[in-house]
């Protein structure tokens, strides 16, 4: 055999070494999450123009958009059409517990004509001043498993957002714990804010269920809020990642373990535009 040809015969080898080692390498790596923004946060821009707020997000490098549940006076072409013009995906489409009860195949159409992956809803009617009962739990988790096989034979993923009103006690553990053990057919979507304003470690409950959660909701939560276990909290508490007091680096740190794919960027705030930037750049950098 010539110089030339060892030579040849070297240099192959050496490019196939390198390039199983870097396949090893990507296929053990943990990714970060796709980050995106749930519409609501531009919801009073979106009022005033749905053309130009979807500009704003496009501008503002996110693809990925979670909601479809106010049209804004748009037929539902229309606002489909106003999604592609600006590069956006709507991956999860807002639906409701109503709507999915009665019936669930209305979201199975929505989400289809989207051709998004999740339907997620975000309340289950109750008495906001007072507790979210067992008895509402159960009916709900009927709910969830009788409209989450309809989606999931369709190709959906069903999400419940949890607003931290379920976390109050059952038996050893909590209502939101019987939800999550006896939900079969459906997933759960966790708002960061939402968990700790019901006085739960985010991370810990990530590491309680691996697996159950499908997507989170990213915000942070100013110094000094007090914490509410219904649900319910001030807007104005809502302030840009690693501005306030939940650990977000820890949060995503599991999400990747987890792989978790999609995380929503949420801002409830009067200054969501000046705030949604700070925490792209936030989490950007970790």
């Amino acid at each position: 055999m010539n110089k030339l040809m060892v030579t040849l015969l070297c240099g192959i080898s050496l490019a196939t070494t390198l390039n199983l080692h870097a396949d090893e390498h990507t296929a053990g790596a943990e990714l970060k999450p796709k980050i995106g923004i749930q519409l609501y946060s531009l919801r009073n821009q979106i009022k005033q123009d749905t053309d130009l707020a979807f500009k704003q997000i496009h501008d503002w490098r996110i693809g990925t958009v979670e909601g479809g549940r106010d049209l804004n006076g748009l037929t539902i072409d229309g606002y489909k059409s106003l999604l592609k013009k600006h590069d956006l995906k709507l991956v999860s489409v807002d639906t409701s517990y109503e709507e999915l009860r009665d019936p669930p195949i209305a979201a199975v159409y929505k989400a289809r004509f989207y051709d998004s992956k999740f339907a997620t809803f975000y309340w289950i009617p109750h008495d906001e001043s007072g507790e979210f009962t067992i008895e509402q739990a159960k009916a709900s988790v009927e709910v969830l498993n009788q409209a989450g096989k309809l989606l999931k034979q369709h190709g959906i993923v069903l999400q419940y957002h949890a607003h931290g009103y379920e976390f109050s006690p059952y038996q050893n553990g909590t209502v939101f714990d019987y939800m999550v053990k006896n939900t079969q057919y459906a997933q759960f979507q966790m708002d960061v804010f939402w968990i700790a304003n019901a006085g739960v470690d985010p991370v810990r409950l990530l590491q309680k269920y691996p697996g159950r959660f499908s997507s989170l909701h990213l915000k942070d939560r100013a110094e000094g809020t007090v914490a509410y276990e219904n649900g319910l909290a001030d807007p104005e508490s809502n302030v840009a990642l690693g501005k306030g007091n939940i650990d977000i680096k820890e949060i995503v740190e599991e999400a990747k373990k987890q792989g978790i794919e999609y995380i929503f960027l949420e801002d409830e705030s009067s200054r969501v535009m000046s705030q949604i930037p700070e925490s792209l750049t936030f989490y950007n950098n970790l």
